[in-house]
């Protein structure tokens, strides 16, 4: 069956909002046991005292996954407790919004480390266990923003995504022989909480009227994609990304598809 992941060792970092929490509870769902990676303590607890609510199992690990030591930490803490990893998603990002000409150090460093250096150093850690059961997934959130897309004030993000992109591709060519596979889902307009705070509601309907679909996506849109690539039957599937964006990367132009849906 599509989506069984019973008895399996996810670790889902940023796990304690938005998509990752979503994620996190999909995969409880389809049976896997659940390392909930977060930096606050406060919102990673709520999504394991939920998992565990519904009769799932997971374990909090605080972890600041800009930190390569505490990623390190988090690899040692879930093979302590859980006595392997059978799939890591990275999912934790950062989005600071400032145009190029305002970016300071800080913001492309804070955002880099984040969101793409802590692919490599995920990867880094995971390889001995991985090659030690010879097999092993990674998964990591990407975005449209960066591989397909551009937005104002948002180019250190786009940045990210796009080499997150790249790392991708080749460390599944490096680690395809070896029973590993390396894919990635490209969110496109997902509501969450974060959003919610950035935008207002009259902002969040036009953007929903400029996306195919009508409306913004769910995390849990995510997490159905991210639970396909994690199971057996995407075994073959390797060094791909899915856009999951309710077809808002399609139109040439978003006069013009406004226009054809007011017929």
């Amino acid at each position: 069956m599509i989506g069984n992941l019973t008895g399996k060792i996810v670790i889902v970092t940023g796990a304690g909002q938005g998509i990752g929490e979503g994620i996190a509870k999909i995969f409880s769902v389809a049976g896997a046991k659940v390392v909930v990676a977060t930096r606050t303590i406060k919102n990673g607890q709520q999504t394991v005292d939920t998992i565990k609510k519904n009769g799932g199992d997971a374990l909090l690990i605080q972890t600041d996954v800009s930190d390569k030591n505490q990623i390190d930490r988090m690899i040692v803490k879930t093979i302590e407790h859980y006595g392997r990893i059978d799939i890591v998603i990275h999912n934790a990002g950062v989005f600071p919004m400032v145009s190029i000409e305002n970016l300071t150090e800080q913001d492309l460093n804070s955002t880099l480390d984040v969101n793409l250096k802590a692919g490599f150093w995920i990867i880094k850690a995971c390889l001995s266990e991985f090659r030690r059961r010879k097999v092993g997934r990674f998964i990591f959130t990407s975005s449209v923003t960066g591989p397909s897309v551009a937005m104002p004030l948002t180019a250190h993000y786009a940045a990210s995504k796009a080499g997150l992109n790249g790392l991708i591709k080749t460390a599944a060519l490096e680690l395809a022989r070896e029973n590993i596979t390396v894919n990635g889902v490209e969110p496109g307009y997902i509501l969450t909480q974060a959003m919610l705070k950035l935008v207002s509601k009259e902002d969040l309907s036009n953007m929903a009227e400029m996306i195919p679909n009508g409306q913004l996506g769910a995390p849990e849109d995510i997490a159905n994609a991210m639970l396909f690539l994690a199971s057996d039957e995407a075994s073959y599937i390797n060094g791909q990304t899915i856009v999951v964006d309710g077809g808002s990367t399609l139109p040439e132009s978003p006069v013009v598809l406004q226009q054809f849906y007011q017929k």
